[in-house]
């Protein structure tokens, strides 16, 4: 099948099919005599697994390890389970920051029980002066983040050293 084919069974984008296969995570296909790429089942189940693991919001670094892992399946999968692990962590991580941006816009919404004109508004005011956890003010605050991909998340399991 050609790319397009490809990514409207996978739902995925042809710009995106074409960065995983750039990046390593997609084989590079064959090509057919008109030099279109043509795209196997193969291709389609590891489209899907790398789809699914960025549905659950993993990075490329973890998918590459996952990925070197499915295809060598005499290997123990202890590294996989701490992989995974580590990413909970992340989420449960970015939950909570979840939570206190929450709390944050909520204090910041009762600035304001009215309409009122700008000039008077507590949620503009709100916004001038940050407030950080503990009552403490600063003119500028970090905000959550998404966990960083780690360039060195590879190194770290065993059974994908080169």
């Amino acid at each position: 099948m050609k790319i397009g084919e490809l990514a409207r069974l996978a739902g995925a984008n042809v710009e995106t099919i074409r960065f995983y296969e750039r990046d390593g995570l997609l084989p590079v296909p064959a090509r057919s005599d008109g030099n279109y790429r043509i795209y196997g089942d193969t291709h389609v189940q590891r489209l899907f697994f790398i789809r699914r693991c960025r549905s659950l919001d993993m990075t490329l670094d973890e998918i590459r390890v996952l990925l070197h892992f499915k295809e060598s399946p005499q290997e123990n999968c202890a590294d996989v389970n701490r992989l995974l692990d580590r990413h909970i962590g992340h989420v449960a991580q970015r939950m909570q920051e979840l939570q206190e941006l929450e709390r944050q816009l909520r204090d910041l919404r009762e600035r304001c029980g009215e309409a009122r004109d700008a000039a008077h508004c507590g949620i503009l005011d709100g916004l001038s002066q940050a407030i950080v956890p503990g009552g403490k003010t600063a003119s500028h605050v970090q905000g959550p983040n998404r966990h960083a991909a780690n360039p060195n998340v590879e190194k770290e399991y065993k059974g994908n050293q080169n």
